[in-house]
């Protein structure tokens, strides 16, 4: 199962009993506030969740899969994210 946006607003309409409005604008504000902090070069760290933290990729050696011809990947910078503990452990991990 997958969950969206819209579950996310639904489970914070039902925990808190706000309006569908006000719920969208908080998971929106949560997400705009972890895109914004991540793209500043910080990480996110969310207690008893996980961490995003960034890294930087350096270029290498690739292949077109259609054409097998090489490429160049270039260099570039990515999200990573590592599971606190006691996610692990809710999880079965």
């Amino acid at each position: 199962m997958t969950v969206t946006k819209n579950d996310l607003v639904r489970e914070v309409v039902d925990a808190t009993g706000l309006t569908a409005t006000d719920s969208k604008k908080i998971v929106d504000t949560l997400f705009n506030t972890m895109r914004a902090t991540l793209a500043s070069g910080e990480e996110v760290k969310l207690s008893g969740f996980g961490n995003f933290t960034l890294r930087d990729k350096r270029p290498r050696p690739g292949r077109n899969p259609k054409t097998g011809e090489p490429v160049e990947i270039s260099a570039r910078r990515v999200v990573t994210y590592r599971c606190s503990l006691l996610l692990r452990e809710k999880c079965g991990g």
